[in-house]
């Protein structure tokens, strides 16, 4: 099984399916692989992601990252963590495996990845062999949710003012600011 067939679709927010359907290699690595579905939806490809091994419930599994995450004795890991080092068969458990890939991890572009056949016929690179929707730009999605930061802004300046304007204490240990003249800090 040389060749094998990975429909790639995009989450998005967009009511129509957006996906590519990509031919690679099986002896090909996940780096060649995650290089091949950014260049698929036209994306720059500048920023960090993850792929992670995943059922048919498209729960996480074991990661495998771009760049080694591993410090010390982790770098021990089997099977392998970094995409240049992990090689696509190795990864294949089920006949219709799937995938998850992270990308950006402040705007979370995801792509939900499921083997959809095989090809006795290798491809000499990564290849998009059907493209279904048109993609997105890379930076249309927010990387925080602008509303949720002004929301956030104003629930905390309100805050403020209702600290400011409150004469209470914050404490119920029935102690004031009076209790505390005269005490220094510093004496024991």
């Amino acid at each position: 099984m040389p060749g094998l067939k990975f429909r790639v679709l995009l989450d998005t927010d967009k009511q129509e399916e957006i996906f590519r359907d990509v031919h690679i290699s099986d002896t090909d690595n996940f780096e060649s692989f995650f290089k091949a579905i950014l260049n698929a939806f036209e994306f720059k490809g500048s920023e960090i992601g993850s792929f992670y091994v995943s059922n048919d419930d498209w729960d996480k599994g074991h990661e495998i990252n771009l760049l080694d995450m591993s410090y010390d004795d982790d770098a021990i890991d089997d099977p392998a963590n970094v995409m240049k080092d992990a090689t696509i068969k190795n990864f294949i458990e089920e006949p219709d495996q799937k995938f998850i890939l992270v990308y950006d991890f402040m705007r979370m572009w995801i792509f939900l990845i499921e083997l959809i056949g095989y090809d006795k016929n290798e491809p000499a690179v990564p290849a998009v062999i059907l493209s279904v929707g048109k993609a997105p730009l890379e930076d249309s999605k927010d990387s925080m949710d602008e509303n949720l930061f002004l929301e956030y802004q104003d629930h905390d300046h309100q805050e403020q003012n209702d600290d400011d304007d409150d004469d209470d204490d914050d404490f119920t240990d029935g102690y004031g600011d009076d209790d505390l003249n005269g005490l220094n800090e510093y004496e024991y």
